[in-house]
């Protein structure tokens, strides 16, 4: 809840309550009324939540520098007035980042139920309508989702009483806001409730689920691109991504283990849009300091056309993580309410366009990731359609052959 995403979001909530602020950057602000119509407006959110550092909003936000001195200003005394909730935490999954405003619990189940007890009483002081959880936390090192433990509910109900040490604070999480009929958004890279388990009981509650991975900068730029090329008969020899960034994001993934579950995200769209595999795909990220929340990617792309000519697109994206990411966190929850108030649930597709990776349940067909049939999809389910991707041509979907170079004089 003190991070930059989180303190972005908020901020920036009440920046357009007080009219203060207008609405760039949000995608769904300016829908047509017959889209938008049904989603919650922005002034109606309320906000609560975790985090293992107890400042209220307003010293968190100072502490981000996302947000220039005339805005934080504007909203300090409504930031003030939030503190976080203590967090339900394990250095097991997330080594490098700390604090002692920490839940100390016995055992699975006893965070559960602290957790649920704080989204009860939080439902209550506001008398919402709608309940929706978005995990913001650091990045943690991933576990293996095809663990036994986690493939059934009754399983993943063994485990949580024999307090597994597979079970991450990203998994509780996940599990209480299931079980408390909350919809649940993973904005991280970290397994949570993509656990067959956890999809599992969604379905059963009636709970609606999205993620994995914010698709804000680098990644989007990918799921943009790429299909471009593909239309064009470009063929994409090396892609070579590198990101510097300075915030607790990036100082969560100097740990190895971190880091790994985010470089799994940021690496799994290309091959399936190209049609290919790029031998030649990679992905780096380096956490340094100075820039904060001021993110740097840059991209290096090798392609080959026409005669076998080779060419080279160089992309230098210099953006601002938080504003990128928050404004997709919110309308992620916005709407993952609209799905539950129309009675879904499990696994929402329409919402893939806003995730690196996707979620998918067993035996599903892998989720579209270019940016452009993904918006297709959420613009046909807002308008009442169901959440199918769009099928594509034959020559579309081809499987480009590799070049052959022809030796002559």
């Amino acid at each position: 809840m003190g991070g930059a995403v989180a303190t972005t979001a908020v901020a920036g909530m009440e920046l357009i309550r007080i009219g203060a602020a207008g609405y760039e950057g949000l995608p769904l602000a300016e829908l047509p009324a017959e889209l938008g119509q049904d989603l919650v407006a922005y002034e109606d959110l309320v906000f609560g939540g975790w985090d293992l550092n107890g400042d209220n909003l307003a010293v968190a936000a100072a502490t981000h520098r996302v947000l220039p001195e005339r805005q934080l200003e504007a909203v300090s005394s409504y930031l003030s007035g939030i503190v976080p909730w203590k967090a339900v935490a394990s250095r097991q999954f997330c080594r490098n980042i700390e604090g002692k405003h920490v839940v100390m619990t016995s055992s699975h189940r006893e965070s559960v139920a602290i957790i649920r007890e704080d989204l009860a009483a939080f439902r209550n002081e506001h008398k919402l309508d709608g309940l929706v959880v978005l995990n913001l936390a650091s990045t943690e090192g991933n576990g293996d989702k095809d663990d036994a433990q986690f493939q059934t509910l009754e399983q993943f109900e063994i485990a949580l009483d024999g307090n597994d040490r597979k079970i991450s604070p990203a998994m509780l999480y996940a599990y209480s806001a299931i079980r408390s009929g909350a919809g649940y958004v993973n904005f991280t890279p970290s397994l949570a409730a993509d656990l067959p388990a956890l999809i599992e009981m969604a379905r059963r509650e009636g709970v609606p689920l999205c993620g994995k991975d914010g698709k804000t900068g680098q990644t989007m730029m990918k799921t943009v691109l790429a299909p471009a090329f593909r239309m064009r008969a470009l063929r994409v020899d090396g892609w070579y991504s590198t990101n510097i960034l300075g915030n607790r994001d990036g100082l969560a993934l100097d740990d190895k283990d971190s880091l790994a579950s985010k470089l799994a995200t940021k690496g799994s769209v290309l091959n399936q849009m190209l049609g290919y595999p790029v031998d030649d795909h990679l992905v780096d990220i380096r956490y340094y300091k100075p820039r904060a929340d001021n993110k740097e990617s840059w991209d290096n792309i090798d392609i080959t056309g026409f005669l076998g000519q080779p060419m080279q697109i160089k992309v230098n994206f210099l953006c601002r993580d938080s504003i990128l990411a928050a404004p997709l966190a919110l309308e992620s929850c916005r709407l993952l309410d609209l799905a539950q108030r129309r009675g879904e649930s499990g696994i929402q597709r329409q919402l893939g366009v806003f995730y690196k990776q996707p979620m998918s349940a067993a035996g599903d067909a892998p989720q579209e990731n270019a940016l452009h049939v993904q918006q297709e999809n959420l613009m046909r389910w807002l308008a009442g359609g169901a959440a199918e991707e769009r099928v594509e041509s034959a020559a579309a979907q081809r499987q480009m052959a590799p070049v052959k170079s022809v030796a002559g004089d």
